[in-house]
């Protein structure tokens, strides 16, 4: 295997671009992102930092500054931002970083309600190729619990609102495991969102964050969050559902249509470069791992003063950096360890590595091995994080 395009191997010079957008209308119950609400007055100045920050990173970074695949704006809401601020991000993205390479993906995070037909033309004409929709349910109390500030009929409008502006890849964000879901409820709503012809499916399962309203709550007994086993059975459910809808499952928790896959998400489960801009931004570019400030207010502090974001660092030793590589690799169904690319990166063969995590794994019909890769199966999928463990417990030999 040789290096990527310009010489240099992706998971040294970053070809992907994160962009975090704090700004939101209202804190949804589960939300622990780096987020603020009531302060969209400070857009113009948050975007004039985050475009210092991105011209300081790309003189930093030399040789490594390469035209860029993929951009994320995430959030947060950036469908928030006003169309000409996108764009002054995304260009300040081209000229830093020495373009968008040709036929480059470039997302938006929207939620429904907060974006009309003129809005996604604009973003459209300033590059945006990839919309991802916050609906998260297309059940009216399901949302009302959860702090949405939009209902299903508003989720569906926003669907035909994109597709009518010429959105050509939409992505459909929706959340199960939900304290009063049952696994039929969870069909129910499945099916209505797949009516709606998305390009792209993302299917989470609640997560309990600390010191948000839903861990409060669940602490206190006023919601009761459904067992494993049940939350298992509705990802389980999911799964011939999604795949009648000619989606294929591109990784653990997301499903595409043929040629729509987020090249984007790919680039993390292959533990690949990136940088990150923003409040709480990440970026890991040539083995370190890097993150910003997470308040905005000290993020803009920080650019009034002309003192970069960053917070803190990591260097990852090779032990560790291959570790992740291959539990982050697993995500991604039918690629999974990719034996000759962890070669080219590390020297070494995952089979040489981890000998007995491998075999018992697929002796118990977690993993499929064959010449190529190592890849979880439909049952390896609903214990990939014990398969991880024990890839990062097997002490070399």
């Amino acid at each position: 295997m040789t290096p990527d395009r310009d010489g240099q191997d992706p998971w040294d010079a970053p070809r992907a671009a994160y962009v975090h957008v704090p700004f939101c209308l209202t804190a949804c119950a589960y939300c622990d992102f780096a987020i603020t609400t009531g302060e969209r007055h400070r857009i113009p100045e948050y975007v004039d930092a985050v475009i210092t920050e991105i011209h300081a990173g790309a003189a930093a970074d030399g040789a490594r500054c390469i035209p860029l695949d993929t951009t994320y704006l995430g959030g947060g809401t950036p469908s928030l931002l006003p169309p000409p601020e996108i764009g002054r991000i995304l260009d300040a993205l081209r000229s830093a970083r020495g373009g968008l390479g040709t036929g480059s993906e470039v997302t938006i995070e929207a939620n429904p309600g907060t974006f009309h037909g003129d809005d996604v033309t604009a973003w459209l004409d300033a590059g945006v190729t990839r919309v991802s929709l916050g609906v998260q349910s297309l059940d009216d109390a399901t949302l009302r619990h959860l702090g949405r500030t939009h209902d299903a009929a508003g989720a569906c409008r926003a669907v035909a609102i994109a597709r009518d502006a010429g959105v050509r890849s939409l992505n459909l964000d929706l959340i199960y495991g939900l304290p009063w879901q049952t696994v039929s409820d969870w069909v129910d709503h499945l099916r209505r969102a797949l009516e709606l012809g998305p390009d792209h499916l993302s299917l989470y399962a609640l997560a309990v964050e600390e010191a948000t309203p839903l861990a409060r709550h669940v602490a206190s007994g006023r919601w009761t969050l459904p067992d494993d086993d049940l939350v298992a059975d509705m990802y389980e459910a999911a799964l011939p559902i999604v795949a009648s809808a000619d989606l294929v499952h591109d990784e653990v928790s997301n499903w595409a249509r043929p040629g729509h896959a987020s090249r984007h998400n790919r680039a993390y489960w292959r533990n690949e470069a990136y940088i990150g801009v923003g409040p709480a931004a990440h970026r890991f570019i040539g083995g370190r791992r890097s993150w910003n400030v997470r308040d905005l207010r000290t993020y803009l502090a920080r650019h009034r003063d002309g003192v970069g974001p960053e917070l803190g660092h990591e260097l990852l030793d090779e032990a560790a950096s291959a570790g992740e590589t291959a539990i982050l690799a697993l995500r991604i169904r039918h690629e999974g360890i990719d034996f000759a690319r962890f070669r080219h990166r590390y020297a070494f063969d995952p089979r040489d590595r981890w000998p007995r995590t491998l075999a018992e794994a697929s002796a118990h019909g977690l993993l499929d091995i064959d010449d190529q890769c190592a890849r979880l199966t439909d049952a390896g999928l609903l214990v990939s994080n014990e398969v991880g463990r024990r890839l990062l417990a097997e002490e070399p030999h």
